[in-house]
C-alpha cells in the first residue's frame, strides 16, 4: 500500500533512508520514557537487551512512513498509505482547517496510486485497506470504520471506471516460465513462438516441441517419435496408429504420409481462460508418457515387421510384451 517510486527505482549500492512510526496506540509505552530521538534509539536497544518479547519491538507495531534515496540525479523512494494518515499529518491537515482530515488523507493517497495503476481493484484489496485502516486507528474513539470504508469504496468505483487491467501474459511466456521452473533444458527456435525439447523416456529419447498459437489462444506440445517409417511400411503404422488411438482421451498419434514422421500431440484452447502450470504440466507429461507407452509397438512394426494387431495387444495387455518375429 504505496505511492508510486518518484523517479527510478532504489539503486543497490546507496543507503536507503527509511521513515518509520510506533503505532498510535502503543505511543504512551514510549512518550513516557523518552523525550528525543537519541533516547528513543538508547531505550529501545536497552529493552531488545532485557525485554526481547516487548510490544514495542513486534515489527507489526512500527509502520513504515517512507522510504528514500539520495542520488546524484536527485531524490528517489515513496510514501505508504501510514504516511498519509500519520498523526502529524493529520495534525497539520487540521490545523490548515480540513473539516476531515482522515478522509482527506484517504483521498490524496487514492488519488497518487490510482494514478500510478499500481493496483487492481477487488474487494480483497479494498479489504486489506479497511483492516489496515482500522488497525492504524485502534484506540481512536471517533473513529468510524463504515465512513472509511464507504470512502474507499466509492473510489474503487470511480477508479474502476478509468482503470486498465495489464496485460495477461502471453501463452509463450508461460511456457518459458513453466520449462524453466519444471527443470527443462530448451531453444527457442528463432523468428517462432515454439520451443525444442528433448525427453528421456523408459524407452528411447525424442524430440518435444511447445508450440504457442497466440492469435487461437492455443497450446500445443508434440513428441516426435525418434524412429521414422520407411514408405513401405506407412500403411501398417497407419494401421497400429490407429488402433492406439481408439479410446484416448487426452491427446492422439500423428502420422505425415509424406515423409513418414509420427507424433504425439497435446493441445488445449484457453480463449476465455488462462493456461495454468497445472495445465501445462498435465498436457506436456501425458504426452511423453504415451508415446514412452506405444515407442517399443512402434519399432516393433517397423523394425521387426510385427503385425499391428499384435503390437498393439502386447502393449495394451499388462502383463505382455513386445513381440518379436520369434514370439509371434
Amino acid at each position: 500500500m504505496r505511492s508510486s517510486f518518484r523517479e527510478l527505482e532504489f539503486i543497490p549500492e546507496l543507503n536507503i533512508e527509511l521513515k518509520i512510526s510506533l503505532n498510535s496506540f502503543l505511543s504512551f509505552q514510549l512518550i513516557e520514557y523518552v523525550a528525543n530521538p537519541k533516547d528513543t534509539a538508547e531505550y529501545l536497544l536497552k529493552l531488545s537487551e532485557e525485554q526481547p518479547n516487548h510490544p514495542l519491538l513486534f515489527t507489526e507495531n512500527w509502520l513504515l512512513l517512507s522510504a528514500r534515496q539520495t542520488c546524484e540525479d536527485g531524490e528517489r523512494g515513496y510514501r505508504t498509505l501510514w504516511d498519509y494518515l500519520s498523526p502529524t499529518t493529520l495534525a497539520q491537515a487540521a490545523e490548515n482547517g480540513v473539516e476531515d482530515p482522515v478522509s482527506d488523507a484517504l483521498a490524496s493517497f487514492f488519488k497518487d496510486w490510482s494514478q500510478n495503476n499500481l493496483f487492481t481493484v477487488t474487494e480483497k484489496a479494498t479489504a486489506e485497506v479497511v483492516d489496515g485502516i482500522a488497525h492504524f486507528f485502534k484506540g481512536f474513539a471517533d473513529f468510524n470504520l463504515d465512513e472509511i470504508t464507504k470512502l474507499i469504496q466509492e473510489f474503487d468505483l470511480a477508479l474502476a471506471k478509468d482503470w486498465k487491467a495489464p496485460q495477461a501474459k502471453t501463452i509463450l511466456q508461460q511456457l518459458l516460465n513453466f520449462f524453466t521452473e519444471d527443470d527443462w533444458g530448451f531453444t527457442k527456435l528463432q523468428g517462432e513462438s515454439v520451443l525444442q525439447l528433448a525427453f528421456q523416456g523408459q524407452n528411447g529419447q525424442w524430440a518435444c516441441y511447445a508450440q504457442a498459437r497466440e492469435e487461437k489462444n492455443q497450446f500445443v506440445f508434440y513428441s516426435v517419435c525418434p524412429a521414422g517409417t520407411p514408405e513401405e511400411k506407412r500403411s501398417e503404422i497407419a494401421h497400429f496408429l490407429t488402433r492406439a488411438n481408439y479410446g484416448m482421451t487426452i491427446g492422439n498419434f500423428e502420422l505425415d504420409f509424406n515423409d513418414g514422421e509420427i507424433r504425439y500431440k497435446t493441445s488445449i484452447d484457453v480463449e476465455g481462460d488462462r493456461l495454468s502450470p497445472a495445465l501445462i504440466k498435465r498436457l506436456v507429461y501425458i504426452n511423453v508418457a504415451m508415446m514412452d507407452e506405444y515407442l517399443p509397438g512402434i519399432k516393433a512394426v517397423i523394425e521387426q515387421g510385427v503385425s499391428p494387431e499384435a503390437a498393439i495387444r502386447a502393449i495394451e495387455q499388462s502383463d505382455a510384451t513386445v513381440p518379436t518375429e520369434e514370439n509371434v
